[in-house]
């Protein structure tokens, strides 16, 4: 018996090859146990919270972890063997991309679903799920790109001259793109820090409109005209933007001159009547009234006001309902409105013969 176990079988004998599976074999118990109590433990605690990490968690333990440990329990059982030269190389390579492959997934992964927990605090609606899909697509690829690199080198592959060369073409390509680059990277900012969204209305220099659409390079915006304005990402980031979606209340100032024929009595009362015109809409919020100056051919009046709604068209209608309270107020008060007028006096002398 004692000669079975010490038989010589490709550089092991017995004894080795049992202790490398009782290895193995102890391995897959070990995570068993691990999947039935640990694991199983962890879901039912994971199911009873609101939260989302701890199921991104326990998700990421299940498909990655797990799966790393049998191939670690293989490894070691293998690794305990006196292997042969060659295959020893063969066996590291595959170790490599086998260990790689679980780091980059574990890696994408943890930064797709911090990406997606951002979009999702802010609001996610179906256009920004599309564009998170096309980012997520593009981080994927370039975090799986890098591992392919980082692979090839282990594996004894000489990418330094090709990385050289690499960068030498990637500084060629970045100067020809500047332009490209720098949209795509501000199309970021805009995603992340949200000066504006899709449905904003919002003035750019002397361009104002809806917001359309998001792109990568570029946004565009529907014009009041009707009309399709297209600028880029970097122009926008760059500029001072008006965001009139987020306004919370529309300040308005205007002036009514009255003639100077109007009496004292009647020039106190006007703040009071203009006042309570103003109080009397719902939506509107009284600041201030003052006989303000002197005019060249009228008594002018300021007041100030706050429309508390966003939409224009109902500050339009709301200015207009005031305005026509206004001249329906003076009118039946016999207070008579200032328009641009001139007084000649003529000294006529009689001529002396």
């Amino acid at each position: 018996m004692q000669n079975f176990f010490n038989q010589i079988y490709l550089g092991n004998n017995v004894t080795a090859y049992l202790t490398a599976l009782g290895i193995f074999i102890i391995g897959i118990l070990l995570i068993k146990i691990f999947n039935r109590v640990v694991l199983k433990q962890l879901k039912k605690w994971a199911e009873q919270t609101e939260t989302t990490l701890d199921d991104f968690l326990v998700r990421g333990i299940e498909k990655t972890i797990v799966p790393l440990l049998y191939f670690l329990s293989l490894y070691l059982a293998v690794k305990s063997l006196n292997l042969d030269k060659k295959f020893e190389k063969y066996f590291d390579f595959a170790s490599v991309i086998i260990f790689t492959f679980f780091v980059l997934r574990t890696l994408s992964s943890v930064i797709i679903y911090s990406l997606k927990a951002i979009v999702k605090k802010q609001g996610a609606d179906e256009h920004k799920q599309k564009q998170f899909k096309g980012i997520s697509t593009i981080i994927s690829f370039v975090i799986w790109s890098l591992g392919f690199v980082f692979v090839l080198d282990n594996l004894g592959f000489k990418v330094s001259a090709v990385i050289a060369g690499l960068g030498i073409g990637g500084i060629a390509i970045a100067l020809a793109a500047q332009a490209i680059l720098g949209d795509l990277f501000n199309y970021f900012v805009i995603l992340f820090d949200r000066p504006f969204e899709i449905g904003d209305f919002i003035i750019v220099a002397d361009k104002r409109g809806t917001i359309e659409h998001l792109g990568i390079k570029s946004t565009r915006i529907r014009s009041l005209s009707g009309e399709q304005l297209i600028i880029s990402n970097t122009d926008l980031t760059n500029s001072r933007v008006h965001n009139y979606k987020r306004l919370e209340k529309r300040r308005v100032v205007f002036k009514l001159g009255v003639v100077y024929q109007t009496s004292a009595e009647r020039l106190k009362e006007i703040p009071g009547i203009v006042k309570n015109i103003i109080m009397s809409e719902q939506k509107a919020e009284f600041n201030r009234g003052h006989f303000s100056t002197y005019g060249d051919f009228s008594l002018i009046f300021e007041f100030v006001y706050f429309v508390l709604d966003q939409d224009y068209t109902q500050f339009m209608d709301l200015q207009q309902r005031i305005n026509l309270k206004i001249y329906e107020e003076f009118e039946k008060r016999g207070i008579d409105f200032a328009y641009p007028t001139q007084t000649i006096y003529l000294n006529k002398k009689d001529n002396i013969s």
